[in-house]
């Protein structure tokens, strides 16, 4: 205690509180360097792997049926209105019929709408009968003739040069939903001898821009059939899966939450198809509740909570078009379902950084 104190109290009592604070401040800067030195080491980088796999969230997509006039890319800029954002991921349906309506994989719309998003197109082995698969009425073109190289020369391989000659790296399933498509279609033996003949032919065409997606209805009343459906892992990269909260839609009698509709498949394929592929919801959406409309906007926005509980969902692409039937309208654009699907794609999530090319 200097002299000074020693006479003036109060000059102890300020020297007393300067020392307190010294201390203080050493303390804490003891404390900063303690969680400096254990602190966790700083995440990697959020760019999107060679595979489109984003590391730190998971993207945000829709299909989105074309517009009255004709377009696709004003569909799209529609929906994206409504919801206040751009989607990451345009999901788009072809057939096999080779015309510029739905046969010419990448259309001049696709083109434009993936110079700042991604694409997510699915080649479906038949030829529509109506324009963009109006009244889902089709003609199966067989797994056996794809697989024997039958439709390389018409069909396969000019879809596949324009593929590359795009450049850009795009999500790619043949045949969605495979698991519904047997008998009709083939054989799973052939559905699987088809699939790694594209895959193999637009390898030897060069295509190496295309990520391949093998996508089912994660159906668990097809376990077995699922299983006897895939490639393999050297011809798969991501795997996709197709459930919904149909409710009153399909006479489901359980309204499902998104947890519910999601999770028994997700681990499913976990357990029995990989457990480290990265998974895309290439299909969801709920019905409405036709007692409680409300419903929907809290399905919705219960994904940002669910979704990093399933960690290998790395791609949610909501199904944006009614399907025929009573209350099946599963869209997402207007009244809560609209107010709902936009709280959920706000969040942090669902906004990673898009690739380069």
């Amino acid at each position: 205690m200097t002299e000074r104190a020693h006479r003036d109290p109060r000059g102890a009592a300020l020297l007393a509180l300067a020392l307190t604070a010294v201390g203080a401040l050493l303390t804490g800067a003891g404390l900063w360097i303690d969680r400096q030195e254990n602190a966790p080491a700083p995440q990697a980088s959020c760019a999107p792997t060679t595979l489109l796999e984003p590391p730190c969230g998971a993207w945000w997509g829709a299909y989105v049926p074309y517009a009255k006039n004709g377009s696709l890319t004003d569909a799209v800029h529609s929906l994206e209105k409504k919801i206040g954002r751009k989607l990451d991921l345009v999901y788009n349906y072809h057939d096999m019929s080779g015309t510029d309506r739905d046969g010419t994989l990448l259309t001049p719309d696709e083109k434009e709408l993936g110079e700042d998003r991604m694409l997510m197109l699915a080649w479906e082995s038949t030829v529509w009968t109506e324009p963009h698969h109006r009244n889902w009425t089709e003609t199966q073109l067989g797994w056996d003739k794809v697989a024997a190289g039958d439709l390389d020369e018409e069909i396969i391989d000019p879809q596949a040069r324009r593929l590359k000659a795009y450049g850009k790296r795009v999500f790619f399933s043949f045949d969605q939903e495979t698991d519904f498509r047997t008998p009709d279609a083939g054989t799973p033996e052939e559905f699987v001898a088809a699939y790694r003949h594209i895959h193999d032919r637009f390898r030897q065409l060069g295509v190496d821009n295309v990520v391949w997606v093998w996508t089912v209805s994660g159906y668990l009343g097809n376990a077995e059939l699922m299983k006897k459906l895939y490639p393999g892992d050297a011809y798969v990269d991501w795997i996709g899966m197709d459930q919904y909260n149909y409710f009153r839609c399909h006479d489901s009698p359980d309204w499902l939450d998104f947890d519910r509709s999601q999770r028994p498949s997700y681990d499913w394929l976990r357990a029995n198809i990989s457990d480290t592929k990265p998974v895309m919801l290439a299909e969801f959406s709920t019905a409405p509740d036709p007692a409680r409309p409300d419903r929907q906007r809290g399905w919705y926005e219960d994904i940002p909570h669910t979704a990093p509980t399933l960690p290998k969902v790395k791609a949610l692409v909501h199904w944006n078009r009614p399907v025929p039937g009573a209350n099946c309208d599963l869209t997402v654009n207007k009244g809560p379902a609209l107010e709902g699907y936009r709280e959920a794609g706000r969040d942090g999530y669902f906004n990673q950084p898009l690739p380069p090319r």
